[in-house]
């Protein structure tokens, strides 16, 4: 059986997209199925945002295929761990557990690298670098998750 894991950010056309393409590349998808999900509804529907896209390109990643789609309880059942991207996106998941192994399952991605800090910023913020930033920084988290379930 596949183990799957689910990054999750507010919106769902940012960094979770990133996220989820990053890891996809670096486990088996034979063994390791990857998805992404917002807290919000805003981007329901929509592909990731276009600078995402292109720094995932940049990288030799397509995300383009895939669709933003709001967090929701079921989430638990169908997945065995969930990495959020900051502290807000933690509650408003962790909140939604009915008990405590499923709120077990969720997690700061950053938790798992020594970076110094513990949230995913926000790439509209960060200039004209936020979104190659912030792509680096998961890119460290998932290459540490990615050792861990292969």
């Amino acid at each position: 059986m596949k183990t799957k894991v689910l990054m999750v950010c507010l919106g769902n056309i940012c960094r979770s997209p990133l996220a989820e393409g990053i890891l996809q590349s670096k486990v088996d998808p034979a063994s390791v199925f990857v998805d992404s999900a917002g807290t919000a509804g805003y981007h329901v529907g929509n592909p990731p945002d276009k600078r995402s896209i292109a720094v995932a390109r940049k990288y030799g990643l397509n995300i383009t295929h895939q669709q933003c789609r709001k967090f929701s309880r079921q989430d638990f059942l169908e997945f065995d761990h969930i990495y959020v991207m900051d502290r807000s996106n933690f509650s408003d998941v962790a909140s939604l557990a009915k008990n405590k192994e499923e709120a077990s399952k969720v997690k700061l991605l950053l938790s798992e690298i020594e970076l110094g800090i513990q949230e995913v910023p926000d790439p509209y913020y960060g200039g004209n670098d936020g979104f190659e930033n912030v792509c680096q920084m998961i890119d460290k988290a998932c290459e540490v998750i990615a050792k861990k379930l292969n």
